[in-house]
């Protein structure tokens, strides 16, 4: 029986070609579609709670979607959804794993039902070059004024019309969002944008 399964995913996106699927690319949503089809032997197609660009990582993505999770292999017995999440994990490569799978009601999608995202930038700029988080930092030739900075991202809270920022000059969809929280803070030569 056909039932709707919400996933909790984390990943590291260096490699990939943002969420989205797309023909002959890498992406996120390719490669967990890739594991559920092979599990449910038809194609699943997973539904994220946003998209992620080119080399964006994510801590908790919320996904969903609706298939059968029963275990033909091993009498008709129906998967757990750990045993799901297990399954996910054993074929998913290094970079993306599935922490958390829970049967959700018919209605639960996860872009219609998120509540909410949060973003976190990264930067570096202390006297020594990172090595080890590299890949997950921008790298600053000098500490900028984070009081100026924190004193500007108040600016950002509310709810305000970022127009300005779309690419596309006939978008539909509304770009009026609502900045609930902004912190800028700083620990050992690395500033935090949330």
């Amino acid at each position: 029986m056909k039932k709707n399964y919400k996933m909790t995913i984390c990943y590291d996106g260096s490699r990939y070609y943002g969420w989205e699927h797309q023909p002959d690319r890498d992406t996120i949503q390719g490669k967990l579609e890739n594991v559920l089809t092979r599990m449910c032997g038809e194609f699943i197609d997973v539904l994220g709670a946003g998209r992620t660009d080119a080399g964006v990582h994510a801590r908790g993505m919320v996904a969903n979607a609706v298939f059968d999770a029963t275990d033909k292999e091993r009498g008709g017995r129906e998967r757990t959804p750990d045993e799901i999440r297990d399954y996910m994990n054993r074929y998913l490569p290094d970079d993306i794993a599935v922490n958390e799978v829970r049967e959700a009601s018919e209605r639960f999608h996860a872009r219609y039902n998120a509540v909410g995202k949060t973003y976190q930038y990264v930067c570096y700029a202390g006297e020594v070059k990172t090595i080890f988080d590299r890949k997950y930092v921008t790298s600053l030739e000098q500490m900028p004024d984070v009081s100026a900075m924190q004193e500007a991202a108040g600016y950002l809270k509310g709810k305000h019309d970022f127009a300005s920022f779309c690419t596309n000059p006939k978008m539909k969809k509304s770009t009026v969002r609502i900045v609930d929280q902004i912190d800028v803070s700083t620990r050992k030569g690395y500033i935090y944008f949330t």
